[in-house]
């Protein structure tokens, strides 16, 4: 039988002289199809040829070109479009040895929504609701009192539609002065709009140019001898006059991000001050994944062309160091922005004094990132020493169950790697079919689930690659990468004694899923932290004691899943108990519903009322009273008592 001819050696001298100096993005792909690195260039037939010549390279470069089977190119027409395609590359196809701007949180921008009565409010998430968006703010704080200012100053709505559409006299937020009331008809279309426009202005950063406006605007109106409106423009003037005294510190209104960068070793951490019509919006921490770079000028020319590649720049960027291609990242955002934008270092005064603070935040950050890294990698360690595994965890799942006395039931998959939660790939399954109350058969469900379809997903992937890898040892994925069902943990968590870990081990025998070390987590005798026993299929019982980096790992990620079950329970409940009818309530039958519809005209009459009120309805008690009360607010109703209130009516 032949063996298989090694595939040839990458010749990356040769396929650097038949490229042209044209710009454009270079791909380096391994063997298995992975790209390996994105990069840019201005000519891509000098720039790919620098990683072949003679000239010494780091360790990780030269372990990155001992894996490049293949190089991809595109030529784009300028260097700033191979800006633009290089970050969108990077951020799709996450390669190996690129540095990786990572930011599991949502960023917090301030939303007017696209309607004929705009209303303005918070916003995190993809950018779904149709509207314009402006931000990010680096804290919900700074969101918060933005929109504090505008209802203030433009009087906006920020109720919801369902509010909106329903209202027949004004709320308290007309009340109290910080909404014109739209809802009811008190504010005339083009009055409002006019205020939607000045409030852009604000947000867009242009107070100098609004304050203009507002103050030609109130002497055309002083001269048709409308001194009512002109009073209101003046007032308004001298608010936003006032702000920008409170918030310019020298005067001249600044719009600008800081950005420093601090590294040790290969972890870094990039500090953003950022700055919009002179107010300090805060700062925040980014902490991007160097793939081996211990280059801070490099993880900083990434950070901003990544980050700013999705979020709208300032006019300008204050750097605490030079970075490489900083004309081309400026040519690029300038270009694809709607205004030009400047990048400095090397900056005098205040700014200067800005650098520094962010400077010495990125270091504090970073400090204690790796403290606790550190902490988190210690209690790895202690589980994989307690268990025995022949390395440390890369992927830990817990599954917890909850519900009332068997309503709603809810089972959570919590998933921790070495860094902490991955919350990304939080899943929870919805229970039924069951006997309501039985734990162990909610278990298995949901179990069977989860492992069903991993198994099937690697069923799949192995017949569509041509060979079988379901007990070879198949590499797994990264562990921060998008949920995968064909990935299995390596350990799972139970939360609950024998019974359970039964359950589980049934599930995984069944199903023959492969390499997955089972733990039951029960509560010890006194039932206190600390005391808690790890129960392993064979019928052992760990007991590590509190003081075990093993445990309180196991205790984090069970309380995790704990909260996650409770949450996910909660809000089930209380949708089906909204969405239910009065019948529903022991007790409750048509005449006592017609009874209590009526006397509260109407359901939203009923649920506003206390239970005193609804016990003075005739026919309907205190117990009774609780009942209802409790069941329309989502909370634990009382068990029915043999009452006269809870006999069904004849």
């Amino acid at each position: 039988m032949s063996t298989p001819a090694k595939p040839a050696k990458f010749d990356g001298k040769d396929f650097s002289r038949r490229l042209s100096t044209a710009p454009g993005v270079y791909r380096m792909v391994a063997a298995d199809d992975s790209v390996l690195y994105v990069g840019k260039a201005s000519a891509l037939k000098n720039r790919v040829a620098s990683y072949f010549n003679a000239t010494a390279k780091s360790a990780r470069i030269t372990s990155m070109l001992r894996q490049v089977a293949r190089m991809e190119v595109t030529v784009t027409r300028t260097e700033a479009e191979a800006l633009i395609l290089e970050n969108q590359l990077i951020k799709s196809l996450k390669p190996r040895y690129n540095v990786l701007l990572r930011d599991d949180k949502s960023y917090p921008y301030v939303l007017m929504t696209q309607e004929a009565w705009p209303r303005i409010t918070m916003h995190r998430g993809p950018r779904s609701v149709p509207g314009r968006y402006f931000g990010p703010y680096a804290s919900v704080g700074a969101v918060r009192e933005t929109l504090n200012l505008i209802h203030k100053l433009f009087k906006l709505r920020s109720c919801e539609d369902s509010v909106f559409r329903n209202r027949s006299r004004p709320c308290l937020q007309h009340q109290i002065g910080r909404c014109s009331a739209p809802c009811v008809g008190l504010v005339p279309a083009r009055e409002y709009a006019e205020a939607v426009r000045r409030s852009s202005l604000l947000l867009d950063g242009k107070s100098d140019e609004l304050t203009r406006e507002l103050g030609a605007a109130m002497e055309a109106a002083s001269a048709r001898l409308d001194f009512e409106q002109a009073a209101r423009l003046r007032d308004l003037v001298g608010s936003i006059r006032t702000l920008q005294a409170r918030q310019y510190v020298d005067g001249r209104a600044a719009d600008l991000d800081v950005l420093a960068v601090a590294m040790q070793d290969v972890s870094a951490c990039v500090m953003l001050l950022s700055f919009r019509d002179g107010r300090n919006l805060g700062t925040r921490a980014f902490f991007p994944r160097t793939n081996g770079s211990d280059n801070p000028e490099e993880v900083l020319a990434a950070f901003v062309s990544q980050y700013y590649g999705e979020q709208v720049p300032p006019r300008e960027i204050v750097l605490d160091r030079d970075i490489p291609d900083r004309e081309l990242i400026e040519h690029a955002l300038s270009a694809a922005g709607e205004h030009k934008v400047q990048i400095r270092c090397n900056v005098r005064s205040e700014r200067a004094g800005y650098v520094d603070m962010a400077r010495r935040n990125a270091e504090l950050a970073l400090a204690n990132e790796r403290t606790s890294h550190a902490a988190q990698r210690a209690r790895a360690e202690g589980l994989r020493d307690l268990l025995g595994l022949p390395g440390v965890a890369s992927r830990i799942e817990c599954f917890d169950i909850s519900h009332t006395m068997g309503e709603a039931t809810v089972a959570s998959c919590v998933v921790f790697d070495a860094e902490g939660p991955v919350r990304g790939q939080y899943r929870r399954y919805n229970i039924s079919g069951i006997e309501p109350g039985d734990d162990y058969a909610a278990m298995h469900q949901a179990l069977r689930r989860r492992f069903l379809r991993a198994m099937e997903e690697r069923a799949g992937a192995a017949d569509g690659a041509g060979r079988s890898s379901a007990s070879s040892g198949k590499p797994r994925v990264h562990p921060r990468a998008s949920a995968a069902p064909g990935v299995l943990p390596d350990v799972l968590l139970i939360d609950g004694g024998a019974g359970q870990v039964a359950q589980a081990r049934a599930v995984l025998d069944e199903l023959e899923v492969p390499g997955v070390v089972l733990v039951g987590v029960a509560k010890g005798p006194a039932r206190r932290p600390g005391d808690e026993e790890l129960l392993l299929p064979d019928g052992r019982a760990l007991r590590p004691g509190a003081q075990s980096p093993a445990l309180q790992l196991v205790q984090q990620v069970r309380d995790e899943a704990h909260r996650f079950a409770i949450t996910g329970h909660r809000g089930k409940r209380q949708k089906v108990r909204n969405s239910s009818r009065l019948e529903d309530i022991p007790g409750i039958g048509p005449r006592r519903r017609a009874s209590l519809l009526r006397h509260f005209g109407g359901l939203g009459g009923l649920k506003a009322a206390g239970v005193e009120e609804i016990s003075r309805v005739e026919g309907v008690n205190a117990a009774l009273a609780e009942r209802i009360y409790a069941t329309l607010h989502g909370l634990d109703a009382p068990t029915p008592s043999g009452d006269a209130a809870a006999r069904p009516e004849r």
